[in-house]
C-alpha cells in the first residue's frame, strides 16, 4: 500500500480527520493565549476530549454520522474562538459564564470586532469547506458511504477508556492552582472549560454568618483602625456631590505628551489646582464600566464570575452612597448618555437606590459616538438639570458618566483635536489617545459650564476612571513599544489598572498630591467624610483615604484568583500564593518574594465578607423582573 493510499484511508475516517481539524484549531487559541504558545503538550491534553466527542458520536449515530460530526466540530469551534476572543481583550480564560453575557456582543459590536486578527478566522474555514461540499450530491453520497462504516465497539470502549483517563490525569492533578492561564494550560482549554461547569457547584464559598459581619471584622482583617475624630470631617459639609466617572482612562495619561502636545490639558490643570491621586486602581470587575458604578456607590466588592448588574445582588436592598446620603437630606441621580437597559442598570439603580435617572431617552442619540450621544452633549445637557437640582431646598448628589471614549476609540474626524505622529496611525494606542483627548475636550467645557453656573463653586466633585483602556493583551509588538515609551518602562498590571482619582474640595485646603494606595470602593467613604456623613452605621469595604496610610485591594477578574494590590505592588498568584510574582507599583518591575500566606488569606477573607453580607441582605421590595 503507497503513502497516497495510507493517507487517502486515514482521512476516510471521520474520526482521525475532525480530530486533525480541531487540534489546528487548538493551536491557534493557544498561540493567542499561552505565552509559550503550541506544544506537543497541547495534543496530549486536547485530543483525548474530541476523541470522547467523537466516539460518542460513532457509538450512538447510525444515520448522519457526518452531519453530527459537522455540529460537534462547529461547537467546539465556538469554544476556541470565544476563548481567545476574550483573553485579547481581558486577559483572562472565558468560561460559561463570560457566554451567560454574549448577548453583550451585539451591543458592543463594533468593540468586538476590532479585536478580530484575520488568522482568527481561520479557524472556521473547515466549516465553509464542509458546508460547501455537503450540498453537492455526489460528496453527500460519498459522506453517507462512509458515515454508515460503525467503528467496532471493542475499538470505541477501549478509546473511550483511555481518552476518559487521560482527561481524568490532566484535570486532577491540576485543579488546585490558583492561576486560571496556568490551570488551563495544564489541563488544556477543554478540559478547563468542563472543570469550570463542575466546580462552581462544588467549590461556592462557604457563606459567613450574618452576626460575624461587622466592620470591625472587616477593618481587623485590613488590619485598619478608623480615628474617633478623623481629618478633613464636614469640610465640605452641606455641599453638593458631584461624582464623574470617565470611560476607559488610565493614570499613565495625566501629564503625558506627545510630539509636545498634551493629551489632557484639562485633566493635568484639573490635578495641578485639585487634589491628586496617584496611586489609585480599579475595582471593576467583568461587567466592567457598570462594576465601577457598583463599587463606588456601594463600597462591596463585585461577584467573581459575572457582572454585579446580572447577580443576585441586584434583588437585595444594597446599602449605598445614594441611599446614606438620601437620608441625610440630599436629592440624588444618574446621569448617562446610553439606554438604561444595558448592564441591567434600571435592576442596578433600583438596588442602590437613586432617585432618579437620566438616559438615552433624556439625550437622544445626537451627536453619536460609541453608543449614544457624544460627551459634549451629555454635559451641555447635564449642566442645566443640576443648576435645576441645585436651586431646590437641599443640597445633591449626581453622578455623571461619560462614554465618547470607549473601546476600541473610534471617534470621528471632525471631532480630533490634536494630530498624531505617522507611527500611532492605524493602532488602538493611537486610537485611544486621540478619543481620551477628545473627551478631555469635552471635559474642559463640562468645567467652564459648572463654574459659570456657581456648581463648582459649591460642590464637591470627583473625577475617576472607570477601567483599563489599553489592554496589554491586545497590544501587538509595535503597539507595546510606543507605549513602553511613552510610559518610561514595560507597560504591565500596575500601569493598566491604575486610574486617576481628583478632589476637588471648595471647602478644605487638601494636600496636592495623595500616594497611598486606592481603590473605587474608596471613594464612599472618602467623600462622605467629606461631607460629615458618618458611615458608622453603613458597613462598607473601602476606607477613607485622607485618614488612612495603608491598604488591600483584592483584584476579582483581570487577574488570578488570590490576587491583590497593596502598599507597594500588585501580587499575581502562582499555582498557590507562594510562587505568584509582586509587580513594583512605582514602575511595573518584579519585586523579589512571593506573597506572604497572611495577605493572600486576608484577601479571601474580604471577598467571603462581602459576597456573603450581599447574598444574605433582605431582598428589595421593588423588584422585577432580572
Amino acid at each position: 500500500m503507497n503513502q497516497d493510499s495510507i493517507i487517502k484511508r486515514l482521512f476516510s475516517r471521520p474520526i482521525i480527520l475532525f480530530s486533525i481539524v480541531l487540534l489546528i484549531k487548538s493551536a491557534v487559541a493557544w498561540f493567542v493565549v499561552f505565552s509559550d504558545g503550541p506544544s506537543w503538550g497541547m495534543a496530549f491534553t486536547e485530543i483525548p476530549f474530541f476523541l470522547i466527542v467523537f466516539s460518542l458520536i460513532e457509538w450512538l449515530a447510525s444515520k448522519r454520522k457526518i452531519l453530527y460530526y459537522m455540529i460537534a466540530n462547529l461547537l467546539i469551534t465556538v469554544i476556541y474562538f470565544a476563548v481567545l476572543m476574550y483573553y485579547k481583550y481581558y486577559g483572562v480564560i472565558a468560561t460559561y459564564h463570560a457566554l451567560q453575557q454574549a448577548d453583550k456582543v451585539t451591543k458592543v459590536g463594533e468593540s468586538t470586532y476590532s479585536l478580530i486578527t484575520p488568522y482568527y478566522l481561520f479557524i472556521f474555514v473547515d466549516i465553509v469547506f464542509f458546508l460547501f461540499f455537503m450540498f453537492r450530491p455526489k460528496y453527500i453520497a460519498k459522506w453517507k458511504e462512509r458515515g454508515a462504516v460503525r467503528m467496532s465497539r471493542p475499538v470505541l470502549l477501549v478509546l473511550s477508556a483511555v481518552s476518559v483517563g487521560l482527561c481524568l490525569f490532566n484535570i486532577w492533578p491540576n485543579h488546585a492552582s490558583m492561576n486560571e492561564i496556568k490551570k488551563a494550560e495544564s489541563m488544556g482549554i477543554l478540559n478547563y472549560e468542563l472543570y469550570t461547569l463542575f466546580a462552581d457547584t462544588t467549590e461556592d464559598e462557604e457563606l459567613i454568618a450574618p452576626q460575624d459581619i461587622t466592620q470591625q471584622a472587616v477593618n481587623e482583617v485590613k488590619g485598619i483602625t478608623e480615628p474617633a475624630a478623623p481629618l478633613y470631617f464636614g469640610a465640605d459639609k452641606g455641599r453638593n456631590l458631584i461624582v464623574v466617572q470617565m470611560e476607559s482612562f488610565q493614570n499613565f495619561l495625566i501629564g503625558l505628551k506627545v510630539d509636545g502636545q498634551e493629551i489632557t490639558p484639562n485633566l493635568n490643570k484639573l490635578v495641578r489646582e485639585n487634589t491628586y491621586f496617584n496611586n489609585f486602581y480599579t475595582n471593576a470587575g467583568q461587567g466592567t464600566t457598570s462594576d465601577a458604578e457598583f463599587a463606588v456607590n456601594t463600597s462591596f466588592y463585585v461577584p467573581k464570575n459575572e457582572p454585579a448588574t446580572s447577580s443576585g445582588y441586584m434583588k437585595k436592598a444594597v446599602p449605598s452612597l445614594p441611599k446614606l446620603l438620601g437620608s441625610n437630606g440630599y436629592a440624588t441621580a444618574t446621569f448617562h448618555t446610553n439606554s438604561v437597559e444595558f448592564w441591567n442598570r434600571t435592576a442596578l439603580y433600583q438596588a442602590i437606590g437613586f432617585d432618579k435617572y437620566y438616559d438615552q431617552t433624556f439625550y437622544g442619540d445626537d451627536d453619536h459616538i460609541a453608543f449614544g450621544s457624544s460627551d459634549e452633549v451629555l454635559f451641555a445637557k447635564t449642566v442645566p438639570e443640576l443648576a435645576k437640582m441645585d436651586a431646590g431646598d437641599q443640597p445633591f448628589y449626581a453622578m455623571v458618566i461619560s462614554m465618547s471614549a470607549h473601546h476600541p476609540y473610534r471617534i470621528p474626524e471632525e471631532k480630533y483635536k490634536m494630530t498624531l505622529p505617522d507611527r500611532y496611525q492605524g493602532t488602538l494606542l493611537g486610537d485611544y489617545i486621540q478619543a481620551q483627548n477628545y473627551a478631555d475636550y469635552a471635559m474642559g467645557q463640562f468645567l467652564e459650564e459648572l463654574k459659570a453656573s456657581g456648581l463648582w463653586d459649591d460642590s464637591l466633585v470627583v473625577f475617576y476612571g472607570d477601567h483599563q483602556g489599553v489592554p496589554m493583551y491586545t497590544l501587538d509588538s509595535n503597539e507595546k513599544d510606543l507605549i513602553d515609551g511613552l510610559v518610561g518602562h514595560d507597560y504591565g498590571y500596575t500601569d493598566m489598572f491604575n486610574i486617576p482619582f481628583i478632589v476637588h474640595s471648595p471647602g478644605s485646603a487638601l494636600p496636592s498630591v495623595m500616594s497611598g494606595t486606592g481603590g473605587q470602593v474608596d471613594i464612599l467613604p472618602t467623600v462622605a467624610n467629606l461631607l460629615g456623613v458618618s458611615v458608622a452605621q453603613q458597613l462598607h469595604f473601602g476606607e477613607d483615604l485622607f485618614n488612612q496610610s495603608s491598604n488591600l485591594l483584592p483584584v476579582r477578574h483581570f487577574l488570578p484568583t488570590g490576587s491583590f494590590i497593596n502598599n507597594r505592588s500588585i501580587y499575581v498568584t502562582g499555582d498557590g500564593y507562594a510562587d505568584g510574582t509582586n509587580y513594583n507599583l512605582l514602575d511595573n518591575s518584579s519585586l523579589p518574594g512571593g506573597s506572604t500566606e497572611a495577605q493572600f488569606t486576608a484577601v479571601q477573607r474580604l471577598l467571603n465578607l462581602s459576597n456573603s453580607y450581599l447574598l444574605q441582605l433582605p431582598d428589595r421590595a421593588d423588584q422585577t423582573e432580572q
